[in-house]
This record gives C-alpha cells, structure tokens and sequence, in this order.
C-alpha cells in the first residue's frame, strides 16, 4: 500500500523531530560528563596532589556507586551488539529504565573507566525510539525503523562520521540478509533529515552554550611509501593478533568476574583504574586524549613501551567491561591499535626516516592495524572503514577496507572452525555419554 504525500510529511517530521531530541540527548550527556570529569580530575585530584593514591580512593568509590545502582537495577548499559540485536530479533527495547541507562553509562566515564560512551547513549535513544512508537498512534507502526534511525544518528554524531552510524546499523554480520520494512531510498533519506537535524541541534549548542564534542583528533595525511603497502603483510596479522589479545581477555576476566558478588566486583574494578590513573594514566578513560598526544610524543617511548600500553589498554577495557564498569569499546581499541601501530612503525622505519616521514609511517600502520582488529571483530569492513575516517585520512580510505574485510573474513572463517569443533566435541561427549547409560 502506497503511502500517501500526509503521511510521508509526518514521518518526516517525526524523523527529524527524533534526530534534534538525539542531538540534544548526546550534547547534554558529554556535556555533563566533561563538567563532572574535570571537577574530580582536574580540580578535586590536583588540589590534593600530596596524597598519590587519591585516584585509588575516588575510583573505588565510583566502583562502588556502580555496584550499588547495577545490583538495584539491573545490568546495564548493553553493549552496541546487544542493542541492536534486540532490535531486530525482539522488534522492542525497554525504555522503563532510561533513566537508570544514562546513570550507568555516565558513571564509569566520570570515573576513568577505559572504555566509550556509545554502548549507553544508543540504548537511551533506541528505548526513546520504542517510547514514541508506544505512545504516538501513526509512529507505532514504525517503531523498529525509528529505533535503527536513532541508533545510527547516535553512533554517526558521537563520532562525526554519519556514514559509520548507517554501515554500522545497515551492515550487520547478523541480519542475514534481511529486507528492512523501507524502501532503501526512503530509508537513506530519513537517515539524512535526522542526522541533519542532530547536527545542526549540537552546532547550535556548541555555539549557545560550549563545545562539548569529543576530541578525538584527526591525523594529517602522508603519501604511503611502497613500503608501507608491503608491510600490510605484517600489519594485518599484527591486528588479528590484538583481536585475539582483546577476545581472550574478555573471557578471561569475564570468567574471574563471575567468581565475584555483585558490587565487590565493580569497587575492584575502580581500585584498579586508580591504580592505573597513578602508575600507567595513559591506560585510563577511553583514549581520545592520548590519541591525540601520540604523533607528537610516541618517539619519547621505546616501542616496547608503546606495545605494553596496548596489550594493557586492551586487557583494562575488557577488564572494565566484565567487571561491571561498562561501555563501549570502539574508542580504547582505536587508541590500543594506534599504539601498536606507532611502535612497529618505530621499530622498522625508526632509523631510516626523519620526523615527518616516519610520523607519515606511523599513522599508515595505526591505520592498517585498526582496521584488521576492528574488522575481525565487526565483520563490518563497511562501517570500520567510515569510523576510522574519525581520525584517518580520507585517502587511506581503500586500504582500511581491505585490511577489515581481510581480517574479517580470516576471523570469520577461525570462528567457524571454533563452533564446529566444539559442536563436535559435544556429540561425541553425548555419545560416550549413550554408550555408558546402555
């Protein structure tokens, strides 16, 4: 059935309606967040600079607060996967709890948490999305849609890449090809009139009343040496190597984590953070900060150094994570990845290349090695290649797709391979198990 030209000027408006409540949502948050943060970190801490272990004492307590509010409440914020995982497959998400989402997303950030705000923000706007369809009779029917939407406007305006959000949304490993109720190019447009109107609701804030963006930063561009395309060789590998590094450590510690009582875990986990915003600062928040020092301090490290704030960063952000202290992911891995990117560049052009040539080798390498553990893990080239645009340049763009599409597919296949030998192990233990009985 055709939709008449009333109805499609409603679910425009409903749309863009949707996008500037987003940008409001999202600009408030990092708002507060940035107060909130730089009243504990850069006023409470350093005015009490003659006790070290203040951050331990602070971080502990945001740990506890953690506990307190996810034992009352519930287990959140969900991570980005199980989001819009819910989406599709139970066509709703409880938006009872939106307050309680927010307060749980907002507090391991204040507190130092190595992780990112997406996995929070996208499960307030997906359950205001279901919200709007539950109680507006002409948005009922387009609730799942309106959920998406909110979800990829989020996702495109927390990272100021809105293809990422589409891909992101569009792109997934897990929908099996399924048709969504719009047409394509109705979809895109409805894309493209909130994602308009987030942007413009956050310039317009921005401007009122202060910036309150994220500052990932945005490397400069250097033609790449056939070198460099030959070190992809080594580069992608070395990214499926971190992919692995991160998976391991989430079991691990997710299998540590359930050894421990709700509350106690959380408070461990911001002793933790303490210890690391003492002894290792670079390993705490989400990375942006520190992505953005990299290019200008990363020869003041040995490469070794830069390869041990990696695998600590992406053990911390599982860490965080398992232990309660929860959020996305996206923003520690970039930095992780960059670090290892920084000292393998170091370590094979370091003594060949001045300054310039080898911060151009530098930033090729993050890129590649970004790309390959974000694409294993995605098994979303399309929407790692428009995220790493955050700080990338645009013209390494071809590069990055094929290192996540590489990585993806060689993941891919591992994890195939893994289920079926466990799928086997299993009928065989079923098996002996028949065999015994009779």
């Amino acid at each position: 059935m055709k939709r008449n030209i009333g109805n499609e000027i409603k679910l425009g408006l409903l749309t863009i309606l949707l996008g500037a409540f987003c940008g409001a949502v999202i600009w408030l948050f990092l708002r507060l967040l940035g107060i909130c943060t730089g009243l504990i970190w850069d006023t409470l801490i350093p005015a009490k600079a003659g006790f070290k272990y203040l951050p331990v004492l602070i971080c502990a307590a945001g740990g506890l607060l953690a506990g307190l509010v996810r034992k009352r409440y519930g287990d959140y914020p969900e991570e980005l996967h199980q989001v819009l995982g819910k989406v599709r497959k139970e066509k709703h998400y409880d938006y009872s709890k939106m307050a309680v989402i927010l307060v749980c997303a907002f507090i391991p950030l204040v507190f130092g948490a190595s992780v990112g705000p997406e996995a929070g923000l996208t499960g307030i706007i997906a359950g205001l999305c279901y919200w709007v369809g539950d109680n507006v009779k002409y948005a009922k029917e387009h609730a799942e849609e309106y959920s998406e939407i909110g979800a990829a406007v989020t996702l495109g305006s927390l990272f100021h890449v809105p293809l990422f959000g589409i891909f992101a949304v569009e792109e997934d490993p897990e929908a099996d090809g399924a048709i969504p109720a719009m047409p394509k190019a109705s979809k895109l447009l409805l894309y493209g009139l909130s994602t308009g109107s987030a942007y413009l609701v956050m310039r317009c804030l921005n401007s009122l009343l202060g910036d309150a963006s994220l500052g990932f930063p945005s490397f400069d561009f250097a033609e790449p040496a056939p070198a460099d395309f030959a070190m992809m060789l080594a580069y992608i590998p070395a990214g499926l190597l971190l992919y692995l590094v991160f998976g391991y450590s989430g079991k691990i510690t997710g299998m540590a984590a359930e050894k421990i009582p709700p509350v106690a875990s959380e408070t461990i986990c911001g002793a933790v953070t303490g210890l690391m915003a003492v002894f290792a600062p670079m390993v705490t928040f989400s990375g942006e900060e520190q992505m953005g020092e990299l290019p200008e301090t990363f020869m003041q490290y040995a490469p070794a150094a830069l390869i041990g704030i990696c695998m600590l960063k992406l053990v911390m952000t599982a860490f965080c994570i398992r232990f309660g202290m929860k959020g996305g992911h996206f923003f520690p891995l970039i930095f992780a990845c960059s670090c290892m990117g920084f000292a393998v560049a170091a370590t094979v052009f370091g003594s060949a290349a001045d300054q310039p040539a080898l911060t151009g080798h530098a930033v090729f390498a993050a890129a590649i090695i970004t790309a390959a553990t974000l694409g294993a893990q995605m098994k979303q080239p399309l929407a790692v290649s428009m995220l790493l645009l955050i700080c990338f340049p645009l013209r390494y763009v071809l590069w990055i797709f094929i290192a996540a599409a590489l990585a993806g597919r060689i993941a891919g296949r591992r994890e195939k391979g893994s289920e079926g030998a466990e799928d086997t192990a299993e009928e065989e233990a079923e098996g002996e198990e028949a065999k015994e009985e009779a």
